[in-house]
Formats: C-alpha cells, structure tokens, sequence
C-alpha cells in the first residue's frame, strides 16, 4: 500500500516547481555556501532533493552534489532540468531510511520537508537522521528544516494554510493538529502534471527544539543550532520563536 507522500509525487514535478514554498532556493543556497567556507571541495548529499532545485544551483556554482529522492517522477524531472542547465548532477533514486552511504560526504542538507517529518510512525522519521548521519564524514555538518512545534502551540495550522493558499498551488484542509502526537492530520488538494484534481489524506510530524537537539545529540552530534526557518533567507540572526512555521536546524559532528 502506497504512503500519502508516495502517492502525491508520483505525478507532480513540474507544478510542483510553482509552489510558493519552493521559491526560495538561491537565497538558501548562498546560506549553504556560506556555511562551508565557499569550499568547492567538499562533497555534498541533497536528501529528499525533489525536482533537484538545490543540488542543481549548488552543481551550478562549482559543487560535487549527490541528489536522493523516493519518487521516480520528482528524480527524473530533476534530470531533466539538470541537462537543460548544463550541470552534471548525480542523481540516486533511495529511501532516506536507508541510504547507502557511509561517511562519504562533509555536508548533507534536508530542506523543506526532505523526507523527515513525512513518515507515518516518530521511529522512521528517526531512521532518516540515522541514515543521513551516516553518511557523513567524522566533522560532517548537517542542514535541515522541519516544522516548528512550538507554531501550533500558540496557531491555528489550519488558519496558517489558508492565509498562504495561492491560486493554482496545492490546498490543505480538515486540518486537526493532536498534541499527544504533535501530528497536523490534513487533507491536501491538489492537481497533478496531467491536469488531474487530487485529495490525500496527509499526517505530519511537528518537532519541538528540545526534542531535535536530543535526538541529534542521541546521534553523536556535538554542536546543535536552532533557527527561526525564512524561505529562501536563511539566517544564524533569526532566533526560533513561536512565530516560525518551520526551524532550521544546523549540526556538527
């Protein structure tokens, strides 16, 4: 039986690209470089890459990008743009469970909901970041956003859709957020690349900032930093607050 997320990628790469929430990629890519030095040598691991927004910008700017997704469509979309910029990225269909790699990379980054927050139970959402650290280096860094828990402690998910619903975008309702599970459960509409109108039934995981920072320190990671999350402005001076829909999350082996 497909997962919602399986089921909401299968057809959906190029209006995926006019979403509001992915307009942000240079800005956070200039963040990115500007966490590792504008060091070119590093290697790089894109995890939940989507249609490759961020590994094709960073392979644009001179760097060794591997790009992982789940969905077949979103992948080959991702080629395809790939080889219309000019830039070789390689591209890897995988489960962000169960990557293949191990200590390969310096840096792997996971944003926009890359996977993580996704999963139906909190132990496989764990196995991500127990996958992505792996695959980093002995002083690897890890990038991240999930969603911020501490939003819908003080509002109301369903309120924060529907202000930033765009037309011809993707819709949430019957949102119902449970603070035993700090899961939004929401029905998301949406019409796929033919032309197709959609309804899925979606849950997702809310992160409070203690429970990320004991995770990752669960994982071995030494310095655990938490950001207010702007799209496509990324910045170390936004500190988390409960207004934040979405947390940045930056960590150190």
């Amino acid at each position: 039986m497909k997962q919602w997320y399986e089921s909401l990628f299968e057809n959906y790469a190029r209006k995926y690209d006019n979403e509001c929430f992915v307009q942000g990629t240079i800005g956070e890519c200039d963040f990115i470089e500007a966490e590792i030095g504008h060091d070119r040598s590093l290697k790089i691991l894109d995890i939940g890459c989507g249609t490759g927004r961020h590994s094709i910008e960073l392979s644009k700017r001179g760097y060794k990008v591997t790009g992982v997704d789940l969905s077949e469509s979103q992948l080959a979309r991702a080629k395809e743009k790939a080889t219309e910029t000019g830039v070789a990225v390689d591209f890897q269909r995988h489960d962000a469970r169960s990557l293949p790699f191990n200590g390969e990379f310096d840096l792997a980054i996971m944003l926009c909901e890359g996977g993580f927050s996704l999963m139906e139970t909190d132990e496989m959402n764990f196995e991500i970041l127990k996958s992505a650290t792996r695959a980093l280096k002995d002083k690897g860094k890890f990038i991240f956003t999930t969603l911020n828990g501490l939003f819908p402690l003080f509002h109301s998910v369903k309120e924060f859709y529907e202000s930033n619903a765009k037309e011809g975008n993707s819709a949430c309702k019957n949102c119902s957020f449970d603070l035993m599970t700090f899961r939004d459960h929401n029905t998301v509409v949406f019409e796929d690349d033919a032309g197709n109108k959609k309804e899925l039934n979606c849950n997702e995981r809310y992160y409070v900032p203690s429970e990320i920072t004991w995770l990752l320190k669960t994982l071995g990671f030494k310095k655990i930093e938490i950001f207010g999350s702007k799209l496509g402005a990324y910045s170390r001076n936004d500190k988390l607050t409960t207004e934040d829909f979405e947390m940045l999350v930056i960590a150190e082996k």
